[in-house]
């Protein structure tokens, strides 16, 4: 599959094959891995705010991270985007580790590269971490042997991830349902990086010092001022192929948080203990709603299962099915008990004859001449608000033919998906 399709996933596929084979294929198994890489995610985040502004500052900006609602909804996900934020954690807090203690050694440098090479074969956009890296070593005016030691360390993981880049490049297909980008998709990072720069406002980082703002806020503004520069020429812009950068924007919030305790510390000791619980209870109070909206079926802008069940319950003995795009015939591949008894009248080779993901269809004309010879088909596609236009000319002629010599009977959107009955017209003859 991999050679047509997704190979930029080829080695989190590749973990998740291990792990089902040692524990069973389950949800927990598919889950598990990003809900722990987010704890470990938070607990970098705390262990660098602690080393770099004291341990309100970690403890604020670790717990933080976890309440984050893109870092909630990826934490419960079948995806590898969780496990890059961990890699990134680690890689930050191994870079400042470094620093700090002004020892260059090649061991330390060597897993450095060796996280980020991880992270890159995971998701190769994750690489962006490298010159948000950069940024925080030119404002700390690192030493010239800490300068040699990163550029190799980085070259060699770009290096590795460099194969993948130019394979994975070849399917970018993939994603062409990226829409190009517009003014209002950049309102969300222009939200991000203000709340980032009131936390450097509080920091105050000067040239030549290690501080909270001099990594936080290349970790978040890199990444995501470099993925909108990529998508000017591609489009890419998706907040869940940069969703380690929110690493940086829990460390600024902690920043701001760290202060807080400090101005109420200097009235009331006593009283500074309370801030970071309250603020805490606060925030998990106000995203509650949307908390339990990200964990409900209704968060799901794509759900299979929900259009599997409309076929289920629409579909009648006899009938025929039709997908378009082909991709949509993965309803039927995850829910094939709900196709039962339909006849897939486009497909000429099964995704497993063929080893693709999508199967071979027939010719357009051999396409036409099956939906002519039904009485009833059902067409799963997309809802309309997801729709992209048909530009496949197998999919031109299912809608072309439908149109004109069938009448629809039933028609039900759910959660991304449509599925839509029709009926062969009583009167007219195909020419």
């Amino acid at each position: 599959m991999l050679e047509h399709v997704d190979v930029v996933h080829g080695l989190y596929y590749l973990v998740m094959h291990g792990l089902f084979e040692c524990f069973g294929p389950s949800i927990t198994v598919l889950r598990l891995p990003s809900v722990l890489a987010v704890a470990v995610g938070a607990a970098c985040v705390a262990a660098l705010g602690r080393r770099l502004g004291g341990s309100p500052v970690g403890l604020g900006g670790g717990m933080v991270f976890g309440l984050l609602p893109s870092v909630q909804f990826y934490l419960q996900e079948g995806r590898p985007y969780a496990l890059v934020a961990a890699g990134a954690g680690l890689s930050t807090l191994l870079l400042v580790a470094m620093l700090q203690a002004r020892r260059d050694r090649w061991a330390y440098w060597a897993v450095y590269g060796c996280t980020i090479l991880v992270c890159g074969l995971l998701n190769w956009l994750s690489l962006l971490i490298l010159p948000a890296h950069l940024a925080t070593l030119m404002w700390a005016r690192v030493a010239r042997g800490t300068w040699a030691h990163w550029a190799v360390s980085s070259t060699v993981a770009t290096a590795g991830a460099a194969p993948l880049i130019l394979f994975s490049w070849a399917q970018s297909d993939q994603v062409s349902w990226i829409p190009p980008l517009t003014w209002h998709m950049l309102i969300g990072p222009t939200i991000l990086l203000s709340i980032a720069g009131l936390g450097t406002l509080v920091d105050r980082p000067r040239a030549g010092r290690l501080s909270a703002a001099t990594v936080g806020l290349p970790l978040l503004a890199v990444p995501q001022l470099g993925l909108i520069g990529i998508s000017l020429f591609k489009p890419l812009f998706v907040d869940r192929y940069v969703l380690f950068s929110l690493l940086g924007l829990a460390l600024m919030i902690g920043v701001v948080l760290g202060a807080l305790v400090r101005a109420v510390s200097r009235r009331s000791w006593s009283a500074s203990r309370w801030v970071l619980p309250v603020a805490i209870a606060v925030v998990s109070a106000a995203l509650l709603p949307q908390a339990l909206t990200k964990r409900s079926p209704q968060s799901r802008v794509d759900d299979v299962l929900a259009a599997a069940a409309q076929v289920e319950r629409l579909k009648k003995p006899e009938d025929a099915v039709l997908f378009v795009p082909a991709a949509r015939r993965d309803t039927r591949m995850v829910s094939p008990h709900a196709f039962t008894g339909l006849q897939d009248i486009a497909l000429e080779e099964t995704p497993e004859r063929s080893r693709t993901l999508k199967g071979v269809e027939l010719c357009p004309a051999r396409i036409r001449t099956e939906i002519l010879a039904r009485q009833r088909i059902v067409l799963v596609t997309d809802a309309a608000e997801v729709s992209k236009p048909i530009i496949s000319v197998r999919d031109k002629t299912k809608i072309s033919t439908l149109r004109k010599y069938f009448t629809t009977v039933a028609d039900e959107q759910v959660r991304g998906r449509r599925v839509t009955v029709y009926e062969r017209l009583t009167h007219g003859h195909p020419s």
